[in-house]
Parts: structure tokens; sequence; C-alpha cells
């Protein structure tokens, strides 16, 4: 991962895609959201989806999953190139979360992360809080998900 000072407004990242099955969604909704449009076709296809749907957090749970994938695979391959790595600090949270269209089984949601802001951290020094939009997009094209999130994350020592 990259240090404070080695990420610009506008960056983009492509973290990575996702396909929700129909047994990913009811797997997931039986344990996490147990509604009933998420865990039977007919329910979700006379539902206002309009066929099984994949729960909101299910989306935003493979996001968060891909988002770390991609920066662990970041970060073995600065290391492999002898770079020191940041590790990153937690998330002070997170706005704006939105599904904007349904996910239904079969739909594959890829995602990309976007740096919109990033300054220095008041209340801690040594930090900076960067913040980013992640959106997903389904295989025909349609946002599908959007929420903008913030991140610790350090700066280097100084020498």
């Amino acid at each position: 991962m990259r240090f404070f000072e080695d990420i610009a407004i506008g960056q983009r990242r492509e973290i990575g895609a996702y396909t929700f099955t129909a047994e990913s969604i009811k797997t997931f909704a039986a344990k996490f959201d147990p509604q009933r449009f998420h865990l039977d076709e007919e329910e979700g296809k006379n539902s206002l989806f309009g066929g099984l749907a994949a729960s909101g957090w299910h989306v935003g749970s493979a996001c968060m999953s891909l988002l770390v994938a991609d920066g662990q695979r970041l970060a073995r391959e600065a290391a492999a190139r002898g770079e020191e790595v940041a590790v990153w600090g937690p998330s002070p949270g997170f706005r704006d979360l939105r599904w904007i269209k349904p996910v239904l089984a079969g739909d594959t949601v890829s995602y990309v992360n976007v740096v919109i802001d990033k300054r220095t951290s008041a209340s801690r020094p040594g930090w900076g809080i960067l913040t980013a939009q992640t959106t997903g997009t389904n295989q025909r094209g349609e946002e599908v998900y959007s929420i903008t999130a913030s991140a610790f994350v350090p700066m280097r020592a100084k020498a």
C-alpha cells in the first residue's frame, strides 16, 4: 500500500469483479439479510426487483473483500520490489451509500475506486485522511452501487 504523499486526487484503481450466483445470494441472505426476495427466486421475481436480488449488504461486502484483496496484492508487489509498504489505519466512516439498481442472480459487478479528497489529520500527527468513492457497475454498464469512504493513511517518516 502507498503512503499519503504518494497518492493523488483522481487516482483510479480497478479493484476487481464479483459474480452474484443464486447460491451465493441465498447463502449470504440466509445468514445476514433473510428477506424473501433474497432467498427465493419466485419471491424475487414477484417483487419490485423482478428477480432473485442480492442484498445490498452482499454487494457492499463483495466490494470490501475485493478492496482488501487488491490492497494485499499491491503490498506484496511493493515488498517484492523492495519498497517500504505503508500499513493503513482504520476507516473513520463512510457516507452516501447507494444501492442504485438491483443486482440479480447472474450479474457480475466490477468495482472501481477513485480518490476524491485527501487532507492531513488534525488530531493524529503523521497520518492523513484519504477519501475515495467506490462504484460498482454491472455487465451491462449500469452503475449499481456507490459509496464514499475515508481511511487513515500513514505519512512517510521524516528522516
